[in-house]
């Protein structure tokens, strides 16, 4: 029976886990990126061929690339888009020309991710990432000090925040801008005053808008991923609600449908990340997962846990609010389906045991990781043995 290709997420040669780290993990798939490349610029086909060279003589393979980065020029449909489309057309041309042919990518407007802590200590000691609505919402109403903010949480949230701002020292002031900052991915440091210019442009494009962008990007690059077989995967919106009056696209199973429908061919899928759709209060994740299995091009396994009001912390992989078994089954079955299995790989894992004493990555420790990628490997097993059980008893 066709398993899932174990992926890991590898920030290249400066990542304090080592290619040699992530073989003792047991994954075979490396999920990397040309960080070094300017957004928007193109790839070298020599830089991708170096990494390439790198993770194979490690003994792994270069299996998805995450992420190739789509310029706010593109997702605001910019005067000067055009340049960054064709930039984009041949990144994808030398990742092919390498035998690589899925491209995770994601359209949130400004904000890749938002967290507002990253290193929740946990009961048994170790470190999460965490986000909160009502130190989100100090941010924005006493901090970011957004036009008509307030429109945007209700009235508990905005007293728990204006009490929180209260206690604030300047040291937690500038903590907390530095974590949801952090998730503006730039080349440059960039300040509340470039922030409030963003709102301003997409608040103008809005969520119409800014979805009839994304199939305008799509339908421009449609041609060469089907002539060089790439296959585009779209993450969610993490998380998957607007934040600071930014519109979200790709939330829940509405938003996957007018996508996959908008431009409804092979090349346009999905990045299944169980987590960021987690987070949602009302989405159904193995739901989600039945209705668009067959556009799944790579998965992110991952689990939160939320309360009442919508605060979530990364939970341990088979912990959380999401039915982890369930979503594997589904895809597992998909897996029989294909000729190649879909790629997964560990996602966000607890900062522990001796990685509390090392720099690492928010999310991207070695051990966590680890531990998530054996629960999942040995839940995939399980699975996988109950089906053939069942199957022979039949």
């Amino acid at each position: 029976m066709q398993k899932f290709e174990q992926t890991w997420r590898w920030y290249g040669p400066q990542d304090p886990v080592s290619l040699q780290d992530v073989k003792q993990a047991g994954a075979t798939g490396i999920v990397t990126a040309l960080h070094h490349i300017a957004h928007g610029e193109v790839w070298p086909l020599a830089d991708i061929q170096e990494r390439k060279r790198i993770i194979e003589a490690s003994g792994l393979v270069w299996s998805v690339v995450e992420s190739v980065p789509v310029h706010e020029a593109i997702k605001t449909k910019r005067d000067d888009a055009a340049r960054f489309i064709e930039n984009y057309k041949q990144t994808l041309r030398h990742l092919a020309a390498c035998d690589i042919r899925v491209v995770t990518y994601n359209f949130m407007p400004v904000l890749d991710w938002t967290r507002t802590k990253l290193d929740l200590e946990l009961p048994n000691g170790a470190k999460a990432l965490y986000f909160d609505w009502a130190d989100l919402a100090a941010f924005d109403l006493h901090i970011f000090q957004r036009e008509d903010a307030e429109r945007d949480y209700p009235a508990e949230v905005i007293s728990e925040a204006k009490q929180r701002f209260a206690s604030y020292s300047s040291e937690d002031v500038e903590a907390l801008k530095r974590v949801i900052l952090m998730g503006i991915p730039s080349e440059k440091d960039i300040t509340l005053e470039d922030l409030q210019n963003s709102l301003i442009r997409y608040k103008e494009i809005g969520r119409e808008g800014l979805l009839h962008n994304l199939l305008w990007f799509l339908r421009e690059i449609q041609s060469v991923c089907e002539e060089e077989g790439i296959k585009m995967a779209i993450h969610p919106d993490d998380p998957p609600y607007p934040i600071l009056g930014l519109p979200r696209i790709a939330s829940g199973l509405e938003d996957y449908v007018k996508i996959i429908e908008g431009v409804n061919e092979e090349f346009n899928g999905v990045c299944f990340c169980t987590g960021s759709l987690g987070a949602g209060m009302t989405n159904d994740v193995p739901a989600i997962a039945r209705a668009i299995k067959h556009r799944v091009h790579f998965a992110h396994f991952r689990n939160v846990k939320k309360d009442e009001i919508g605060n979530f912390y990364e939970a341990d992989h088979l912990g959380g609010d999401v039915d982890m078994a369930q979503v594997l089954a589904i895809f597992i079955e998909e897996n029989q389906l294909r000729s190649n299995p879909i790629p997964f790989r560990p996602d966000h894992g607890h900062q522990m045991l001796d990685d509390l004493h090392k720099v690492t990555n928010p999310g991207y420790s070695a051990i966590g990781r680890l531990r998530g990628l054996a629960e999942l490997r040995g839940l995939e097993e399980g699975l996988i043995y109950g089906r053939l059980q069942k199957n022979t008893n039949t």
